[in-house]
């Protein structure tokens, strides 16, 4: 086992293995892998689905990726709909690869859940966590284990929750309107330079000709964030939008 200057510490020794977009299986020291698009592999181990299980597994239709993503809980298909609205976010995927590590504490193998990358090129890795068991023993020892080899590769890591409960509501709600508007496309231009200002939802729709047609390319509009509004504040007729790149 390798050790830190002057022995103080031993360091993790650590193997990745991940699946590549065309299905071919490698098994690839840590220190070989930081140019690996994981956002475009396979998953490293499959979604379990019995009947009984207390999960609730499923999948997402991305519209960052285009593609369905595999979820294990509910819980993990909110973080999933988050980093698609995440404008930073460029590409990611699930179970997107495995440490096979050893180090002061023993051998040790973790599939993190998901694995983001960001429009500058940046890496970052999510394990999504039931609250109830994020103070366990065996969850903080998983934690700092995968971020210690995280800060290795020069990625971010969090492990999370339950995302705050007001801004999810309004992701979850504009999750709907994901997908590219085919009716009423034409009014986008027209939408984002009436939010040139600030203004409400009622008297930006009261503008339009067709307001029920306009109200659902407003908020797709919003889930690209061309349209922006306070995310932990109740969406309402009498919220304020303005246009992104005035909010900016």
């Amino acid at each position: 086992m390798g050790h830190d200057v002057a022995g103080e510490r031993p360091v993790d020794l650590v193997r990745v293995r991940y699946i590549d977009r065309d299905g071919r299986e490698h098994l690839t020291p840590l220190d070989r892998v930081t140019a690996v698009p994981f956002e475009d592999g396979r998953m490293a181990r499959r979604v379990p689905s019995y009947r009984g299980q207390r999960h609730t597994p499923g999948r997402y239709w991305s519209a960052t990726t285009g593609q369905l993503l595999e979820y294990e809980s509910y819980l993990e298909s909110k973080w999933l709909t988050l980093l698609d609205f995440d404008p930073a976010v460029v590409g990611y995927s699930v179970q997107p690869l495995e440490f096979d590590g050893v180090d002061g504490r023993g051998a040790w193998r973790h599939v993190p859940d998901v694995f983001a990358r960001r429009d500058d090129g940046s890496g970052w890795l999510l394990d999504v966590k039931d609250p109830n068991r994020l103070g366990s023993s065996k969850v903080t020892l998983q934690r700092q284990r995968t971020a210690r080899v995280c800060a290795r590769l020069g990625w971010d890591y969090q492990m999370v929750g339950e995302p705050l409960e007001q801004r999810w509501a309004n992701v979850s709600w504009l999750s709907g309107y994901r997908r590219p508007p085919n009716l009423g496309a034409e009014l986008m231009p027209r939408l984002v330079g009436l939010a040139g200002r600030p203004v409400t939802i009622g008297d930006l729709l009261g503008f339009m000709e067709y307001p029920d047609i306009a109200r659902a390319v407003l908020f797709h509009l919003c889930w690209k964030q061309r349209i922006v509004f306070d995310l932990d504040a109740p969406l309402r007729e009498s919220t304020l939008v303005v246009a992104g790149e005035v909010a900016q």
